[in-house]
């Protein structure tokens, strides 16, 4: 199909927009906790101001944007809620995704309504099995972030190969009208993502709704021959990491700009002085924003090199992802450590749950909990590659 070829905004523009909204991120965060889900109205502005688009092949009316901006406008909406800020990442990934799929499997989300939705959780539990045309999956999924939104799920599994091959791990596309949503999300952090469980039985998923996770890892997928620009080249796993690590950046910001108002008038209860003149407070407030735009320049280099490698037609080198991985794992580390240093610094008042840190405090710490942003593995695969040893991550 032909989409919407209404002009394209600009980076920047897309940045301002999401400042402008933060205000309304923030004054409903506390309603998202209530729901256990983004509120209604923050799915429409987001698909209002186009953040939805970004990354969505022109033919259907999206931007086809080079994905870092996905991590730019996350970084401002975390400031203000970080809940928002992971379901509107995760959701832009899928996006993105679906266009290394066949052409088939892209018409049949778009072709009728663009703004079709897609969420998922790349757990391999699917139990498949071959049958004509495809696979029969059963399964039950955890962590479909932000799914009561979507009307299509990626779910992730291993089909049956035949003695020898190498095991096959694929994500398999699915209708709504194919799984069942689970309302268990009863947690501490980013209790606005709404990510709850989904199961499958027995329901049929034929070829060209399956995207191998090796074609995306060979930055070579079916996708590729219809999405021909570079910006669908990219390594899967280098996206999908920066989505579920950059909210923890702009949590860890936001959590400094209420150290920040919070310390502006606080008054030592044993002094009687300013907060805002303690030469430890302003030790804190610097060091925290010192390590945060180390965070965001690292982000941002990573990616420009990246994207250097995909327009000069060049694969980007296993020495270089492996550090980008790991660069990925580290920001969520450190933007914990900081949130962690400012909410200590606020004093005991910081435990109540209505004190503007607890929130980004309780969300930052989610957020480290996802599997990919453990830095361990990230940090000794890429010293066992300078070691000279082999690659063991596949989601670099």
């Amino acid at each position: 199909m032909d989409g919407d070829q209404s002009p394209i905004p600009t980076r920047e523009e897309l940045i301002q927009r999401a400042r402008d909204l933060a205000p309304k991120l923030r004054e409903r965060s506390k309603k998202a906790a209530e729901l256990r889900k983004l509120p209604e109205e923050t799915i429409e502005d987001f698909h209002r101001l186009g953040f939805f688009k970004v990354v969505q092949p022109r033919r259907y009316g999206g931007y086809e944007m080079d994905p870092s901006i996905i991590f730019d406008l996350q970084l401002e909406l975390g400031r203000a809620c970080a809940s928002s800020a992971w379901v509107y990442g995760v959701l832009n990934v899928h996006s993105w995704q679906l266009a290394l799929f066949p052409r088939e499997a892209q018409d049949e989300v778009w072709g009728k309504n663009p703004r079709t939705l897609i969420s998922s959780s790349y757990m391999p539990v699917a139990k498949t099995e071959w049958v004509d045309g495809g696979v029969s999956l059963s399964g039950r999924w955890s962590f479909s972030s932000g799914c009561d939104f979507c009307e299509w799920a990626f779910l992730g599994g291993f089909v049956p190969t035949e003695d020898g091959e190498p095991t096959d791990m694929r994500t398999f596309l699915v209708p709504r009208s194919d799984y069942e949503i689970i309302d268990n999300w009863f947690v501490s952090g980013l209790r606005g993502s709404g990510s709850k469980d989904v199961v499958v039985d027995g329901k049929f998923v034929p070829h060209h709704r399956m995207h191998k996770f090796s074609d995306g890892f060979r930055q070579k997928s079916p996708g590729n021959e219809t999405n021909t620009s570079p910006v669908y080249r990219y390594p899967f796993g280098q996206i999908h990491v920066r989505s579920v690590s950059t909210p923890a950046v702009g949590a860890a910001f936001g959590a400094l700009d209420a150290y920040v108002d919070f310390m502006k008038t606080k008054v030592s209860q044993a002094t009687g002085g300013q907060a805002k003149d303690s030469f430890t407070n302003s030790l804190v407030a610097a060091e925290a924003a010192a390590v945060l735009d180390r965070e965001v320049l690292t982000l941002r280099r990573n990616f420009t090199e990246m994207l250097g490698y995909l327009q000069r037609g060049e694969k980007i080198p296993v020495e270089r992802r492996v550090c980008f991985r790991n660069d990925s794992a580290r920001a969520v580390k450190a933007a914990t450590e900081v949130v962690e240093q400012l909410f200590v610094a606020c004093g005991a008042r910081a435990a109540f749950e209505d004190h503007p840190i607890n929130r980004h405090f309780q969300d930052v710490h989610a957020i480290r909990l996802h599997h990919a942003n453990g830095p361990d593995g990230p940090a000794a695969n890429m010293g066992g590659v300078l070691f000279g040893k082999q690659n063991t991550d596949f989601f670099i």
